[in-house]
């Protein structure tokens, strides 16, 4: 049997082996997938969202989708976390047009402080993030989608380029733009 590392990074190499073994229903193999992509995926889906507890229901949603078509997964060239995200892209997608497209509960998924901390600076800390909460939704949704894949599901633009269904030059653009407009949504604030 192929030795993987266990760690919740993957490289590529492990990455194919695993989802290999995950065809084959081997649990161990889908439970390192699982790892190795949760946090991410909820991050993802918690960014667009903002809800916490929605945003990890609509997590497991994804990975039980996955669970059910993996064995019918065929490698495209592309890393399989790119079709991990197509799936929570499009659960996310069916969930807003639930929702009327109406997402209005704030993100408190984010870390803010170790218990220990000084309160002062957890206060400053939640300031920070509150800013940068209402700057977020300033902004498009392609260009909250684009900055959300690249930074919080901490992809790369070849990924993003194929979940979004967008070349990688417009995924370039696009973030560019979503970043421009997140800097002075942010001054405004301030």
């Amino acid at each position: 049997m192929d030795e993987v590392k266990h760690t919740t990074s993957l490289t590529a190499q492990d990455e194919e082996i695993l989802v290999r073994r995950a065809q084959q229903q081997d649990t161990e193999a889908l439970t390192r997938l699982y790892e190795a992509y949760f946090d991410k995926i909820y991050r993802y889906l918690a960014l667009r969202i903002r809800n916490n507890y929605e945003a990890e229901d609509l997590t497991q949603q994804v990975f039980m989708k996955v669970l059910k078509s993996i064995s019918s997964y065929k490698s495209t060239g592309v890393p399989f976390s790119s079709w991990l995200y197509r799936i929570a892209h499009n659960q996310l997608v069916d969930y807003l047009r639930q929702q009327n497209k109406k997402a209005t509960v704030d993100i408190e998924s984010l870390p803010l402080a170790h218990e220990g901390d000084d309160p002062q600076y957890k206060i400053e800390q939640q300031i920070d993030i509150d800013e940068l909460k209402t700057a977020i939704r300033r902004l498009t949704a392609v260009q909250q989608e684009v900055l959300t894949l690249r930074f919080a599901g901490e992809l790369s633009i070849a990924q993003c380029s194929e979940i979004m269904g967008k070349s990688q030059g417009a995924i370039k653009a696009l973030q560019h733009s979503a970043v421009i407009a997140l800097r002075k949504a942010l001054m405004s604030e301030r």
